[in-house]
């Protein structure tokens, strides 16, 4: 029924808008993350949770239950970026800045560029969002070094600098992977966007983003990787994504 609602959300909103673009989204996701496929989902999801907590790997253990299911890569890949060991999701817990008034909140935040605007794209699209049991959102597209700007990608970032401002962040860094290809395209787009907001932006194109991310605070970024090793993060895409229509999302 909740498919249901927010497919014929998506059309009402898709005719209005004439959408032209859908990032993260393949045809079989209606079957994939539905009905029956989505129910024996959620209960792959717990027994993954039970082996990650034994202290098993995340690989063998997403291919060890997906086999056992007989799911597909994208399945296999939405278990694997939904479950964490509740190891891991404590210690990103205890480093999680609160956006609540009377929180401390940094003077910088440093934005994951690609993984934070490719989710709202993905959002934006219509295509699942995954709320994983971190509490973070994130979605199934792959980067693969490519990437191209898309007509979702404009009121993606302003999404996000329209939140930073809202939370009176007064300064924010986004970093591009330098191998990505349209990264300086994206970087003068973010430039653009920022004009608009009581903030000041700085982008910076650089080789390895994970690395520098990992000894920042005030992190933004859905990569689990960087969530864990950081200093402190801010999860911020739920309320952006509270905004939006017709949000196609999916809990494991």
């Amino acid at each position: 029924m909740e498919y249901w609602l927010y497919l014929q959300a998506r059309k009402s909103s898709e005719r209005d808008k004439g959408i032209m673009s859908r990032r993260g989204y393949a045809p079989e996701d209606e079957k994939q993350f539905t009905g029956r496929q989505l129910k024996l989902l959620q209960k792959a999801a717990d027994e993954v949770q039970f082996l990650l907590d034994m202290g098993y790997d995340v690989k063998p253990v997403t291919t060890f239950v997906g086999n056992h299911y007989m799911f597909s890569e994208r399945q296999r890949l939405a278990l694997a970026r939904s479950v964490s060991a509740k190891e891991y999701i404590q210690k990103r817990m205890n480093k999680e800045l609160l956006q609540m008034e009377g929180e401390y909140l940094p003077e910088m935040v440093h934005v994951d560029g690609f993984n934070t605007i490719i989710t709202l794209e993905v959002a934006l699209s219509g295509s699942p969002v995954f709320c994983c049991r971190d509490g973070v959102l994130r979605d199934l597209a792959g980067l693969r070094g490519t990437y191209r700007i898309i007509d979702k990608t404009q009121e993606a970032i302003r999404l996000l600098l329209g939140h930073l401002e809202l939370l009176n962040i007064p300064e924010a860094a986004f970093y591009l992977d330098a191998p990505v290809s349209n990264s300086g395209r994206l970087s003068g787009l973010i430039r653009e966007c920022s004009h608009e907001y009581n903030i000041s932006v700085q982008t910076q194109i650089i080789p390895d983003v994970d690395r520098v991310l990992e000894q920042r605070e005030g992190v933004i970024s859905g990569d689990a990787i960087i969530l864990n090793r950081c200093k402190s993060w801010l999860n911020i895409m739920p309320p952006i994504l509270e905004q939006m229509k017709c949000l196609w999302k999916i809990c494991l």
